[in-house]
């Protein structure tokens, strides 16, 4: 039995994200990764059982980190407008700093691939928002609204601002970069239609 090369292993789900984000996950094989990583194709197998077990082990890495940066430094006992801020500011800055995974992750939101997980996976995630959500309601400041109506409003305008840092201009098709002044009129505008 070969045993695992953790060097080796970082260089193959690296390589592996950036095919998945490029080829997508029908024109991704795990032969174009063995090329891809210069490794022999048996040696993928050291790693994963298969195609599906690296796109959800890859879904699982990188949406566990996504979690952990959305809550780094994070109160449970902070206002509910300091606590978005800083979910905005870190989601933001994971998303620029790391464009291969938030590509990915989004493919993986989107494929059959998720339901591999179960409900289980996404329930820390799901139970710290809606700690954060019930004390920001019980404090008065944040209006009770559906869930899915609450997601569109809080996060919706960060993503599009984030797009259009990536694609590097606007609408109209004017430069644009994503500073922290455009982010923050931005995310208050967004407060106030949470806010009661």
């Amino acid at each position: 039995m070969r045993l695992r090369d953790e060097q080796k292993e970082l260089l193959v789900r690296t390589k592996a994200l950036e095919l998945l984000v490029a080829e997508g996950f029908n024109g991704f094989s795990m032969h174009k990764l063995a090329k891809a990583a210069n490794v022999s194709p048996a040696t993928l197998y050291i790693y994963f059982q298969n195609k599906e077990d690296l796109i959800v082990q890859l879904g699982i890495e990188v949406g566990q980190k996504i979690h952990e940066v959305t809550f780094e430094g994070f109160d449970f006992e902070e206002s509910f407008e300091d606590g978005l801020w800083k979910q905005w500011k870190n989601r933001a800055k994971y998303v620029l700093e790391n464009p291969i995974a938030a590509a990915f992750i989004e493919q993986f939101r989107n494929s059959p691939y998720k339901k591999k997980l179960g409900d289980e996976y996404f329930q820390e995630f799901r139970n710290n928002m809606t700690k954060f959500l019930k004390s920001a309601i019980k404090k008065g400041e944040l209006i009770p609204l559906p869930k899915e109506v609450f997601w569109t409003l809080a996060f919706a305008p960060l993503y599009q601002l984030i797009h259009f840092a990536q694609d590097g201009h606007n609408m109209a098709g004017e430069p644009f970069e994503l500073t922290e002044d455009v982010m923050y009129l931005t995310f208050k505008q967004v407060i106030k239609s949470l806010q009661p």
